[in-house]
């Protein structure tokens, strides 16, 4: 589980999140849905330990974020918005080498990098070099290697981003697998469709604060529109902030 309270931060006079609050559980896919802007990115990096917040906490599984850093990064698996993969590296060592930092033993990592190769579909790429690979190949080289160390808390930075058809259909199946085996899956999108097809609780940011959270039909509810989209719009108060 995840748990956010009052997360500021600013960049000089810019206010980038203003006093984020939300819980992401165990078992659900938690979607933060905002346009571009909003502030999900530098929520995130704050979530992951990769920023300090100017205020506030963060606590995964009942650790802060602040004061048991390491802990909370060993049941943290991260795709960052910046996928950042060792192009001179095959797939396989591009994981290998993540597991390594974790301390995963061996033979286990044998039997867990199996895992993800097959569900992830990576037989035909896990042995090739990744630099030239696809934005595809990318991610799921990247996902592979955030989960080697099989955390129970899953972080994903605008997963689809980039991804044609059949990738996005896959990598949807991908992240009900791991809701379904209980672990807490939080991602980041402006693509409603995604968002939608996916989450079970969404929370809505834009302009750095929580707008609305709730089911997609409870926001629909909310906002007495059968569209989620409309009820994005309505919630945000304006459509400006998708070209913003």
């Amino acid at each position: 589980m995840i748990e956010v309270s009052h997360l500021h931060k600013a960049f000089g006079s810019v206010l980038a999140v203003d006093g984020v609050s939300f819980r992401a559980e165990d078992g659900r896919i938690t979607g933060l849905l905002g346009p571009n802007g909003a502030g999900k990115t530098t929520t995130l990096r704050m979530l992951y330990t990769l920023m300090k917040p100017d205020q506030g906490e963060v606590r995964v599984d009942g650790f802060d974020a602040a004061t048991a850093t390491v802990e909370v990064r060993r049941r943290l698996g991260v795709l960052p918005d910046a996928r950042g993969l060792y192009k001179r590296l095959t797939a396989r060592e591009n994981i290998r080498y993540f597991a390594d930092l974790q301390g995963v033993d061996p033979a286990l990592c044998a039997a867990r990098e199996q895992r993800l190769i097959d569900a992830l579909g990576m037989a035909d790429i896990i042995d090739r070099h990744t630099e030239g690979f696809s934005q595809g190949q990318r991610v799921k080289t990247a996902i592979a290697r955030a989960l080697i160390h099989d955390p129970r808390n899953v972080i994903l930075d605008e997963p689809t981003n980039g991804l044609d058809v059949m990738a996005t259909r896959a990598m949807r199946g991908f992240l009900r697998q791991l809701r379904d085996e209980g672990r807490c899956v939080l991602f980041s999108s402006h693509i409603m469709q995604e968002v939608a097809a996916l989450c079970d609780h969404i929370v809505v940011i834009a302009k750095g604060r929580v707008m609305a959270e709730g089911s997609p039909d409870a926001l629909r509810e909310r906002t007495a529109e059968a569209n989620l989209e409309d009820a994005f719009v309505k919630i945000i108060g304006s459509d400006e902030g998708f070209f913003g």
